[in-house]
């Protein structure tokens, strides 16, 4: 299987963490943030997020369209959110930290604890431009992603709670 390297990016955000929370602690509202998510659904009739529950993401980047699997690996409200894909066994992760001021830092991860499946591998060999720039869409989506994050926590949340 091969290797991949761990993806960090934050952000510092002027809201608190239960506003940013709110933006992030619900794997529903990726297709709010994500340039690539376009619609999440969870499974098996789960209503509340949890760790073991599972999900649907539909994905499109240009003309390119696919589904991925998740899991709920990690759930500590208020604090950090982890999912893993079936598909490349990736995991992604969202955490928050308390700032000195009254703001908050926002962390998204995308690790490879146990390599990425030939089978991903393959496809991004194949459609996505290779690893190398895969990873650069990727870096730069997860900035988007957090950009899109801060801006809406910073609109929502009331002045006196920034």
């Amino acid at each position: 299987m091969p290797a991949l390297e761990t993806l960090e990016v934050d952000v510092l955000i002027d809201a608190p963490p239960h506003i940013v929370w709110s933006m992030v602690g619900d794997v529903r509202r990726l297709p709010e943030w994500s340039p690539q998510v376009r619609e999440t659904t969870l499974l098996d009739g789960a209503v509340h997020l949890e760790v073991g529950v599972r999900f649907v993401n539909h994905n499109e980047s240009g003309p390119l369209a696919w589904t991925t699997h998740g899991e709920i690996v990690h759930f500590e409200p208020c604090r950090a959110m982890a999912f893993r894909l079936d598909e490349n066994w990736l995991v992604w992760s969202f955490t928050l930290e308390e700032t000195p001021g009254p703001g908050t830092r926002l962390v998204q991860r995308r690790e490879a604890p146990d390599g990425i499946s030939d089978h991903a591998h393959g496809l991004t060999q194949k459609y996505m431009g290779g690893t190398e720039a895969f990873t650069r869409t990727m870096r730069a989506g997860m900035r988007q992603t957090l950009q899109g994050i801060k801006a809406a926590c910073e609109q929502g949340a009331p002045a006196h709670e920034r």
